[in-house]
């Protein structure tokens, strides 16, 4: 008897999405950021556990800067590529969803599960350096993210909360940690499984947050910042490094064609991946 091949796709995800929930509680979830298939695929062959996608080098690969100014459906649609590159679960960086309402974020998510993502990252900023919507608002949008999962027949689907309030430096500095947490304990009842808290590098505050946060932390490692160890030791449970990778390849490219278009010199390629190399990491 055959298979239908959307019910076998189905439970693929699902057991993706069973497995990338236990990567989540038992270890320190370390996440490469992807920005297209070719990436995703170079990064899994790294050793990767999981793949994270990131909004601004998806958006920058496609022409576009970063801040929600891709549609939903190309950003759908890169996640589907870079899910279709890889054997690995797959979370995807929705920025802030894609629209101010709750049915905006819930057609997104229906819309990345369909690309077969099994995580999402949704964050409360109205724009890029705020306003933060109100926690009560950024809860009701999490419980639209909940739900169309549930409805998507993705109820596993890991849904980690991101707070600009450190990466925007909202509110007085000393207000920030409660802001944070009070934010935390309103996510964690919406249906929350994560919280996301980019721009905290500071290992003594985090310790803090992370003792008291009703939800596992993630931080996001920088040049320069804390190592994987030390965000690890002081109670991060995933890391992952935004636009770095994608900027790392961007300087590499930006030094190559500087050097050959200058001194006509080609030692900028020296250490780079073999052709071969990278064409046999695809499967068609």
């Amino acid at each position: 008897m055959p298979v239908d091949s959307s019910t076998s796709s189905e439970a693929v995800i699902e057991k993706q999405a069973r497995l990338f929930r236990t990567m989540s509680s038992e270890s320190v979830l370390v996440l490469p950021n992807a920005w297209d298939a070719a990436s995703a695929a170079v990064i899994a062959a790294a050793g990767a556990t999981a793949i994270a996608t990131t909004s601004g080098g998806v958006a920058w690969s496609l022409g576009h800067g970063d801040g929600q100014r891709l549609s939903r459906g190309e950003m759908a649609e890169a996640a589907r590529r870079i899910v279709d590159s890889v054997d690995l679960p797959v979370t995807v960086d929705i920025e802030g969803g894609y629209g101010p309402a709750r049915a905006d974020v819930a057609a997104t998510v229906r819309a990345v599960v369909e690309a077969g993502a099994v995580g999402v990252n949704l964050e409360d900023s109205t724009a890029v350096g705020g306003p933060l919507f109100e926690a009560a608002e950024q809860s009701a949008r999490l419980s639209a993210a909940r739900n169309a999962a549930t409805e998507a027949s993705l109820p596993e689907l890991f849904v980690n909360a991101r707070t600009d309030v450190f990466l925007f430096a909202i509110g007085a500095p000393g207000d920030r940690l409660g802001e944070v947490l009070a934010r935390a304990e309103a996510y964690a009842e919406a249906g929350a499984d994560g919280l996301f808290v980019p721009g905290l590098l500071d290992l003594d505050v985090l310790h803090s947050l992370c003792a008291a946060s009703p939800l596992p932390v993630n931080a996001m490692a920088v040049a320069g910042g804390p190592s994987v160890g030390d965000l690890a030791q002081a109670g991060v449970r995933r890391i992952s490094l935004g636009t770095g990778l994608a900027q790392a390849a961007y300087a590499a490219v930006s030094r190559a064609a500087a050097e050959v278009l200058g001194t006509g010199g080609l030692t900028a390629l020296d250490g780079s991946l073999e052709f071969g190399e990278l064409n046999t990491l695809f499967h068609h």
